[in-house]
């Protein structure tokens, strides 16, 4: 279970630009949830994940795994729990290394690097059957260079690495906003269908309300660091894309 317990988080403290995004925010989200998370710029999506994550330190509060707090822990140290996939495709792959030496990376996230050869070769099948799950034709393309990848096969790729080991939180950064909208869908079904097989916690923020709507089985919004709606259930899947959209458009004129 994930809880974040009174945080703050306040930029430029002490400037005439200052600004009390968190303060006392609370959010809870128990093992197996997939949370959409909607919302204007500057409502707090990105950063919400950034203090998760350890890109940004908290000004006040406490992030607890499990019971434990991972405060004082290290980005590079929380993520090895926490798979996240970025809005830039680039950002989650090496573009100048092969699929199979960016898959063996992710395959051997969180153990002892020595001097010996990066690709298992043992993995290959494994990897080729992983490819083939994804239903693009990449299992055929593993000493392709990712550089040379479209941006929806190389975030396709980028999915199923942060996935590829055991993980505690799976966290959807804006994903498929750099993609057209066929590729998008393409990822969102990869999405649903990886969370669900492997029965990942999941957050992901997303400008597609419709995306919200459709995938997850809780929707949050937020806005000026503050959550103002929280549909879970079946109130969450009665929750049409027009209603998201009318609220949605309430708080953002605001």
């Amino acid at each position: 279970m994930l809880e974040l317990r009174e945080i703050r988080k306040i930029y430029n403290a002490g400037t005439v630009t200052e600004l009390k995004l968190f303060d006392g925010f609370h959010l809870v989200v128990p093992d197996g949830q997939f949370v959409s998370i909607v919302g204007s710029n500057g409502s707090g999506k990105t950063s919400l994940l950034n203090l998760l994550c350890g890109s940004i330190p908290l000004d006040g509060g406490d992030i607890l795994i499990d019971g434990k707090s991972i405060r004082k822990q290290k980005d590079y140290q929380r993520y090895a729990s926490i798979g996240r996939v970025y809005q830039n495709p680039s950002l989650g792959t090496c573009p100048n290394l092969t699929m199979l030496e960016n898959l063996s990376l992710a395959d051997n996230k969180g153990k002892t690097f020595g001097l010996g050869f990066g690709i298992n070769r043992k993995r290959i099948a494994f990897y080729r059957d992983e490819l083939a799950s994804l239903g693009l034709g990449l299992e055929d393309k593993m000493e392709v260079k990712m550089g040379a990848l479209s941006g929806g096969q190389r975030q396709a790729v980028a999915l199923l690495m942060a996935t590829m080991t055991p993980l505690k939180f799976l966290i959807l950064d804006e994903h498929t906003a750099a993609l057209d909208p066929k590729t998008a869908e393409t990822i969102m079904v990869l999405t649903g269908k990886i969370v669900r097989e492997k029965g990942l916690t999941a957050m992901m923020v997303t400008h597609h309300l419709r995306y919200a709507v459709e995938y997850g089985d809780r929707l949050l919004m937020l806005h000026h660091g503050q959550i103002v709606l929280d549909r879970a259930g079946q109130e969450k899947q009665e929750t049409a894309t027009e209603e998201l959209l009318q609220i949605f458009n309430q708080y953002s004129i605001l």
